[in-house]
């Protein structure tokens, strides 16, 4: 059955960011299609005007009939897990899965594509110094399976803008927020801290933003931003125990962050190493 016209399709739209990025184009009055696992978890977007489509990623025949119509492609959907005993299934679908998404909007001749990029997919300078969306930046920078796969993807996104695709790619840094239901393991950890289960770390921090901001940019890269440039969206680095006691003090708990030499395990995308090397120049966005 053909599918009509329709603002945006999103995909990941049962996510973290996703759900976030839906609530803001229908708080825009857009009309929305979600591109939904048959069987997928869809409470962050329960009681929500939006059309579901039924596909997957591994699926171009359901990602064909998902962007049948649509004006502007989302592509947000990832897997994110940092650690993985099979590192093949993060390339499946941050790699490969975005490669059939775009050619399907290709084929489509969608007017608009952003892309959820991440900033773990950027350069940092060695001197310290902050890196930026133009860092030079190589495969061999990136540290395991999730950071490699997202910025393989990233070339996948910027061949097609070479080959006249209109993408814009975005690289959020740490979101937090509402609709985490899963949730990631950057909510994992504010979870934990607020359960007392203690997390520790050495010279490491994030990149925080709220998922709303993020969200936003969003909308404004698809509206504002350059085929085939990069809009890093983040806002304020902490320490991990800067963290802990921001936490602390929002949920009234004496507990804190630990200088233990037990790290926090893995490393988010918008993390970084030391309080003097931030992983990126911050624009203000929203």
């Amino acid at each position: 059955m053909a599918l009509g016209t329709i603002d945006a399709l999103v995909t990941g739209g049962t996510g973290f960011v996703g759900a976030n990025v839906v609530r803001e184009l229908l708080r825009e009055g857009g009309t929305v299609r979600v591109l939904v696992r048959p069987r997928g978890d869809r409470r962050a977007l329960a009681g929500l005007a939006v059309e579901m489509c039924d596909g997957d990623l591994g699926d171009p025949a359901s990602l064909r009939r998902a962007v049948q119509g649509a004006r502007t492609v989302f592509h947000v959907a990832a897997d994110y897990r940092l650690w993985t005993r099979r590192p093949e299934e993060l390339y499946r679908t941050n790699v490969e899965g975005t490669r059939a998404v775009l050619q399907a909007a290709a084929d489509a001749g969608v007017r608009r594509v952003v892309y959820t990029s991440s900033v773990g997919a950027l350069g940092i300078p060695k001197d310290g110094t902050p890196g930026t969306e133009t860092t030079p930046v190589t495969l061999a920078d990136m540290v395991g399976p999730y950071k490699a796969s997202k910025f393989l993807a990233e070339q996948v996104a910027i061949g097609f803008a070479l080959k006249g695709l209109p993408v814009v790619i975005v690289n959020p840094s740490t979101p937090v927020g509402p609709w985490d239901v899963k949730p990631t393991p950057t909510g994992q950890m504010i979870v934990d801290f607020l359960q007392g289960k203690m997390f520790a770390t050495l010279d490491t921090g994030l990149n925080l933003v709220h998922v709303r901001d993020v969200a936003r940019g969003h909308l404004l890269a698809a509206e504002r931003g350059h085929v085939g440039e990069k809009y890093i969206l983040g806002n304020a680095n902490l320490t991990l125990a800067e963290l802990g006691t921001l936490l602390a003090e929002i949920s009234g708990s004496r507990r804190r962050a630990s200088g233990s030499p037990t790290p926090w395990p893995g490393s988010p995308p918008g993390a970084w190493r030391s309080p003097r090397a931030s992983p990126a120049a911050l624009p203000e966005r929203r």
